[in-house]
């Protein structure tokens, strides 16, 4: 999720180990599936066409990636963590709709080559500096109109305990509420609330990443709906300008 240069000496790599690692942010693997499955779902509904090509910056295990490649022509899954990569290749290798890279890879994309792109809660793990990075990145390999969804962004007013509260009521409507409450015990022991407390996680106010994105070029607005299952945070979309209409930058 978290870069697209690799830096050695940044504390953040941590999360990225975090993820390759045998975590416990699920509870249980119905808690997972649930997860990507409503993921998969919210983005669906940002497909433009069966044509366009769509990139997943920083997708995760992406469980329903199939889902959303039978509704556009490409879908591109880029992972930091090189151990949910070869899981990734293994699960959709069959699928010729599918592509899996790294974030590295994302540097080779021609301009003006993905039609849309999301990055959902992916923001909290990076620096700002990152995410203005990925942001000049976007801009440049979505087409003219293309558009950034970024969804599940924290805002600073918004606690732990909004989280654990959407949790609970994602867990009561799927049948793992159980699970979820053994699950958050065990979480609260596990290394994730170690790096969130050492390392923290990014948090940004409307205003704050409405200016973000429109410094990078795009032109944003906040979506009714998160994508995803915590209504507390909040997702953005951000449309690529149309390069035609805009005179050239001189050097």
């Amino acid at each position: 999720a978290f870069r697209i240069h690799a830096n050695p000496d940044r504390p953040m790599d941590d999360w990225i180990d975090y993820y390759d690692s045998t975590h416990t942010i699920y509870v249980s693997k119905l808690h997972r599936d649930v997860h990507f499955r409503v993921i998969a779902s919210d983005i669906l509904a940002y497909v433009p066409s069966p044509d366009a090509v769509v990139l997943d910056y920083s997708c995760g295990e992406a469980l329903s990636a199939a889902q959303v490649a039978a509704a556009c022509q490409k879908l591109i899954l880029a992972e930091p963590a090189p151990g949910v990569r070869g899981r990734l290749t293994a699960r959709f290798g069959p699928n010729p709709k599918i592509e899996v890279r790294s974030l590295d890879d994302l540097q080779q994309l021609p301009n003006g080559s993905v039609d849309l792109a999301v990055m959902i809660s992916v923001a909290q793990y990076m620096t700002p500096a990152e995410l203005d990075r990925a942001f000049g990145l976007m801009r440049r390999i979505l087409k003219p109109g293309g558009k950034l969804v970024l969804g599940d962004i924290l805002r600073p007013e918004v606690g732990a305990a909004t989280d654990v509260i959407a949790l609970l009521k994602l867990a009561a409507k799927n049948g793992f509420l159980t699970d979820a409450l053994w699950g958050l015990a065990r979480t609260a022991l596990s290394d994730y609330w170690q790096l969130r407390q050492s390392i923290g996680l990014q948090r940004y106010g409307e205003t704050e990443m409405m200016a973000k994105l429109k410094a990078a070029g795009f032109s944003p607005s906040r979506a009714k709906t998160n994508v995803g299952y915590n209504p507390a945070r909040m997702t953005f979309v951000a449309t690529a300008p149309d390069m035609a209409s805009k005179k050239p930058e001189t050097a």
